[in-house]
């Protein structure tokens, strides 16, 4: 049988358990640290040298983009964002590969991924086990005591446009914006180097960039409530600006 290698992608909640869950299975595991903007295949460069075409071996690279990277025959990708939005969450597709059963606790992590809050309220979650899994996604992240003050100072300062609430963030940790202000029909969020937009509508803006998605400067996730957003360092803080303008217009036109 062959062995199976794991590269792990950007760290959020929804990793550090698949990381849990391989590690109880003493599956081989390569974790660069990565966060989820700069989790590329190519940060494995070495370990695909390594095993890459070795019939001995199988790999699975977690929710890494592919660009610039040069793909083996025994390379295999769990990811449910951009043009896999339509499978499982990559906690599911990990669960279904090793033939495991996830617990309740695992199921509302890999709902939370998938779709957030709403997904998580399709299950019947309670308030408290809402709260215990975004707090806890937060922290995976990395999202510091800062962070979240920063986010307290955004969310009071937020202005609406054409039904978007909008908010400029101090950091580019924007979950605790999200968390803050949920529920929302629409929600853009922007840095001077990063944009987001949650919510309805979001299926009519991939199609707008649909361009800029296939170059990789843009990704998203979800259905029509779920999100998209650029790269970070992507575009420029004037292209951000100009972003968060076109989009403002395009998503009642």
């Amino acid at each position: 049988m062959r062995r199976k290698i794991f590269l792990l992608g950007g760290a959020d909640l929804e990793m550090l358990t698949i990381k849990k869950i391989l590690e109880r299975q003493n599956e081989i595991i390569y974790d660069k640290k990565l966060r989820w903007d700069n989790a590329a295949l190519s940060r494995y460069a070495e370990e695909l040298k390594q095993y890459g075409n070795n019939e001995a071996y199988e790999i699975y690279g977690v929710e890494l983009t592919e660009k610039q990277a040069a793909i083996p025959i025994n390379y295999h990708r769990i990811d449910h964002h951009n043009d896999y939005s339509n499978l499982p969450s990559s906690l599911e597709q990990i669960a279904s590969l090793l033939n495991i059963k996830l617990d309740r606790e695992q199921q509302l992590i890999a709902a939370n991924d998938r779709g957030y809050i709403p997904a998580m309220i399709a299950m019947e979650a309670s308030g408290d086990e809402i709260r215990q899994i975004r707090l806890a996604d937060r922290r995976a992240q990395g999202v510091t005591a800062s962070d979240e003050q920063f986010a307290e100072d955004a969310v009071s300062d937020r202005i609406e446009a054409n039904g978007i609430i909008i908010v400029k963030s101090a950091t580019n940790s924007f979950s605790p914006i999200t968390d803050r202000l949920y529920p929302y029909d629409r929600l853009l969020i922007y840095t001077a180097d990063e944009l987001i937009y949650y919510g309805t509508g979001k299926l009519r803006l991939v199609g707008i960039y649909k361009k800029e998605i296939l170059e990789g400067k843009m990704f998203h996730g979800g259905g029509d409530s779920g999100f998209i957003g650029t790269v970070r360092s992507a575009y420029t803080e004037q292209e951000i600006i100009t972003l968060k303008e076109e989009i403002i217009k395009q998503i009642n036109t």
